[in-house]
């Protein structure tokens, strides 16, 4: 059984089912003590126009770290949310890890055909290959 310690985990979370997978595979998995950062990062277009307005993926990811944050939340734990904005996910998430001084930064993957990942690219892998800090690939829930 994965036993994590850390003074600051960084969660990643892209939707309500990634959110609450992964809150619960990271509340079996973490101690009581520490914090924890949920994180969502709204991906913006790069000159393109945006797929939603801001307020609207804002509120969005509210109702995502809600899924998350009832898993987490029981223990006493520290959990604080965090909205960032981005050209690239990946970068993104490594950067809040630096500016947060996180310890590690803790995610499931998701699951996408070789055609989404040649469309959209591959948070996982640049992450494995980019990461500021440790990472922990948490089981998904049925694990």
């Amino acid at each position: 059984m994965l036993s994590i310690t850390a003074d600051t985990v960084l969660v990643p979370l892209a939707s309500e089912d990634d959110a609450a997978t992964t809150a619960a595979a990271l509340s079996a998995a973490i101690d009581a003590e520490g914090r924890i950062v949920l994180l969502h990062v709204i991906e913006k277009a790069g000159g393109a126009p945006d797929k939603a307005s801001v307020e609207q993926r804002e509120l969005r990811a509210e109702e995502i770290f809600e899924a998350a944050r009832d898993h987490l939340a029981a223990d006493g734990r520290t959990v604080e949310t965090e909205i960032r904005y981005g050209t690239d996910v990946a970068d993104t998430i490594g950067a809040t890890a630096e500016d947060l001084d996180a310890d590690l930064i803790a995610f499931s993957p998701r699951e996408a055909g070789r055609l989404t990942r040649l469309l959209t690219g591959d948070t996982s892998l640049d992450l494995l290959t980019d990461a500021p800090v440790p990472l922990v690939v948490l089981p998904d829930g049925g694990e």
